[in-house]
C-alpha cells in the first residue's frame, strides 16, 4: 500500500506575504515554528482546523495552500 501525499505552498505564500517567517506564521495560527517547518517539509499533515487557519492567514482558498495526491492504489 503506497502512502498518499499532501503538498503545500506555504513557503511560497510566506515569501509573497512580506517574507513572513515560519515563527510569524506559527504565532498567527497558534502552533510552534517547528510544526510549520514540519508541514512545509511534508513530514507532518496538519489537522483540518489548522489547515483552514493557515489559509485564512494568507486570505487564500484551502486548495491553493494544500493539495492532495492520492497513492497509486487509491486512484
Amino acid at each position: 500500500m503506497s502512502k498518499s501525499q499532501i503538498s503545500t505552498n506555504i513557503r511560497k505564500l510566506r515569501f509573497f506575504h512580506d517574507e513572513m517567517t515560519q515563527k510569524e506564521l506559527a504565532d498567527k495560527v497558534g502552533v510552534t515554528r517547528q510544526t510549520i517547518a514540519a508541514i512545509e517539509k511534508g513530514k507532518y499533515s496538519p489537522s483540518l482546523e489548522l489547515a483552514f487557519r493557515i489559509a485564512l492567514v494568507f486570505k487564500t482558498p484551502l486548495e491553493e495552500v494544500f493539495s492532495y495526491h492520492p497513492a497509486e492504489d487509491e486512484k
